[in-house]
């Protein structure tokens, strides 16, 4: 890892993103106006310890994991994501692999969004982001790692979500991702952590294993969904998955019907956020 190089890589792309444009307030005196490594940490989800260690170059070298999550905080574009993988010593993920970069023109459309619950998936449903209001709505991932943000690990291996479903629903839901999660793995065979995600599905859940050996192909698609939430009670809502052409992304957008008692509490998540009523 080229430390020094790598260190003023991140202190120059962490100066010019502004805190708006993060999705972040930018109150308080500022010395400079992009982020602080605090907010960047908090968009990366690391520490604020290790990225001071890794701008000043004391740390020890990234994981790719690590440096796709800053390649997405501070809003990279392919090539300087491809530069920052270089810098860390990192070759950058090939075609061979589950696209998980977020793209400049995905953001924008993103930031435009917001007010409504959006999150963005890989094409094997690992999250890589959610806004604040998809937060609000289905509860904070910010502290999920690992297969713990992957959402077929979650639907036959994680605890149950808010999303409200029958016995045949939940069927018919596992069906149709482990089906669509197949057809990701007929595109990216060579994908380590793809792989790694199926055998830990096929070792630990014997559901997922039987409609695996099935090799039924094909595309999980939303519709109605019932979401359960703790303080505003259940909306019913409509669940939107755009898929972004050229990167593989999945993007998943929750709408409630104008007019509705479903609209108004959607809007009230947008003022309550994560917290709690007491």
């Amino acid at each position: 890892m080229t430390a020094t190089r790598l260190g003023q890589a991140l202190r120059r792309w962490r100066d010019r993103v502004s805190p708006e444009s993060a999705g972040l307030p930018a109150g308080g005196h500022r010395r400079a106006a992009g982020l602080r490594r605090e907010e960047l940490a908090l968009l990366a989800g690391i520490s604020a310890d290790y990225v001071t260690r890794l701008e000043q170059g004391r740390a020890s070298s990234p994981s790719g994991q690590i440096v796709e999550a800053l390649a997405r905080a501070l809003r990279l574009s392919a090539d300087e994501r491809t530069h920052l993988f270089r810098l860390a010593g990192l070759a950058p993920p090939g075609p061979d692999t589950v696209p998980a970069h977020i793209t400049p023109s995905v953001q924008r459309l993103l930031d435009r969004l917001n007010g409504t619950p959006v999150a963005v998936y890989d094409a094997a449903w690992t999250l890589l982001m959610a806004n604040p209001h998809y937060a609000a709505l289905m509860g904070d991932p910010s502290g999920r790692r690992g297969f713990e943000r992957n959402g077929v690990w979650r639907a036959f291996l994680g605890p149950r979500g808010r999303a409200r479903q029958t016995p045949r629903e939940r069927a018919a839901f596992q069906a149709g991702i482990v089906a669509d999660l197949h057809a990701t793995a007929s595109r990216y065979p060579s994908d380590p952590q793809l792989r790694r995600l199926i055998a830990e599905l096929r070792a630990n859940s014997p559901r997922f294993s039987e409609l695996w050996e099935t090799g039924t192909v094909g595309r999980h698609e939303a519709g109605h969904k019932v979401i359960d939430h703790p303080q505003v009670g259940a909306l019913t809502l409509d669940c939107d998955i755009l898929t972004v052409a050229g990167s593989d992304l999945r993007l998943m957008v929750y709408t409630a019907a104008p007019g509705t008692e479903d609209a108004e509490r959607l809007a009230l998540l947008g003022v309550l956020g994560t917290q709690s009523l007491v």
